[in-house]
């Protein structure tokens, strides 16, 4: 509850600029893991070095608008912050996260392809695969894939945020990476969905030649998977924590 008041009173251009180095940095290493996964040809590889930039994000008291999903709204529900916050927070740090994720694709794909003068090679095959699989491929389940999309970003961030939530409970920077990287491994080992990933991802994407338009992104991946976030982060999290270890009130002794 501190660190989502916290959170909650940060002013609007704090929270954009940390939301951008959020993005940034964790398009950066999702690079790194999709790398991983085609030269090893695993993709289980890929989710054992996925969590460094969560990781790296949360030491560095960077924002991720998913586990501000938990954290702050449950200073809502306390009262120590206003609904109207919790809406100025997440829309703050979701600009941040599309300027910081879009600048990072954009130089990546310059650094992967020489401006367009040369082949991407896998990885690049492996970005424009991944971006069409996050979007034509729940466009082809018409309803059922929105639907399905949702139910990934619900398990995605349930997990996201038991990682962000387990990080707290520890004083030292090595017990915190460790208790951050267990349940982050797992949802990128299952295939979930987060949205800021996907704030890089399919950009990124349809910078490596995806057939994927701006409609597709947002329609078929990223409203859906920011709304199921929000459920996975504040229902399966938040509120659940909550409920399960709120101080009960102290029985007052009569007076006789």
């Amino acid at each position: 509850m501190d660190a989502g008041e916290a959170k909650a009173a940060t002013s609007s251009g704090q929270l954009v600029h940390r939301g951008v180095l959020g993005g940034a940095l964790l398009g950066c290493t999702t690079s790194f893991a999709v790398l991983a996964g085609v030269e090893t040809d695993s993709p289980l590889v890929g989710a054992l070095l996925f969590p460094a930039g969560i990781t790296i994000v949360i030491l560095m008291g960077m924002e991720l608008v998913t586990g501000g999903f938990a954290l702050v709204p449950i200073a809502a529900m306390e009262k120590r912050a206003t609904w109207a916050a919790v809406l100025r927070y997440s829309l703050m740090v979701i600009l941040g996260h599309m300027i910081g994720a879009l600048a990072f694709a954009f130089l990546f794909s310059v650094a992967l392809n020489g401006f367009g003068t040369t082949d991407p090679g896998p990885l690049g095959q492996q970005f424009a695969a991944t971006a069409e699989a996050k979007t034509l491929e729940y466009q082809a389940m018409g309803i059922a894939g929105i639907g399905t999309v949702f139910v990934k970003a619900v398990l995605c961030n349930w997990l996201v945020c038991l990682g962000v939530f387990m990080g707290l409970t520890s004083k030292d920077t090595v017990g915190k990476i460790a208790a951050i990287w267990l349940p982050i491994m797992v949802f990128y080992g299952l295939g979930f969905e987060h949205a800021v990933v996907n704030f890089f991802m399919i950009p990124m994407g349809m910078f490596m030649g995806a057939d994927v338009s701006i409609a597709d992104w947002w329609l078929w991946n990223q409203i859906p998977v920011l709304l199921g976030n929000f459920v996975g982060g504040f229902v399966f999290t938040g509120l659940a924590l909550l409920r399960a270890f709120r101080p009960e009130p102290k029985e007052v002794p009569a007076h006789h």
